[in-house]
């Protein structure tokens, strides 16, 4: 026979663990970090990721890419089908999503970033918009699918450092 405070203990275990699937909702976040989109001001998006970095104590991961971007669709899903990644993600980050596309390839904004080989492609910058790292993303993967380990070392390394 079960006791019953085994049921409650394992309620509030089972909500623990899926906490940090609740901690950052897509819906949250502003309108820079969830979509690409072409009509959006790069410039003063980044402005805004600054100084929400800044509040927070976090960096800003500006990434790259497009609708049109198949590994980009792949980079999304990966990351918000893994909710403490996607959790730890966000609490390391704050995510300027800018579109380079046909329509419109924000020239301006991308001369000021260091090349690139290809998309998705993300930069790290800190808090008053210095770039740090430059990272092509395909070295995030292993064996053709974008890697949790890879993820987390990442985000382990670029964190800001408090001491």
């Amino acid at each position: 026979m079960k006791r019953p405070g085994y049921r409650i203990v394992c309620f509030f275990l089972c909500l623990l663990a899926g906490f940090p699937a609740q901690a950052v909702e897509l819906g949250a976040l502003p309108a820079y970090s969830r979509v690409y989109d072409v009509n959006r001001n790069p410039s003063a998006d980044g402005r805004a990721a600054l100084k929400l970095a800044r509040e927070t104590n976090r960096r800003v991961l500006i990434e790259v890419g497009g609708d049109w971007c198949s590994w980009c669709h792949v980079l999304d899903r990966f990351i918000n089908d893994n909710p403490v990644l996607r959790s730890r993600f966000h609490e390391t980050f704050v995510l300027l999503k800018v579109n380079v596309s046909d329509e419109n390839d924000n020239a301006e904004f991308m001369a000021s970033l260091p090349p690139n080989l290809g998309y998705p492609h993300m930069y790290v910058t800190d808090a008053n918009g210095k770039v740090l790292h430059s990272q092509d993303t395909a070295l995030l993967r292993e064996n053709g699918k974008y890697s949790r380990q890879r993820f987390l070392a990442f985000l382990d390394r670029w964190q800001v450092r408090h001491e």
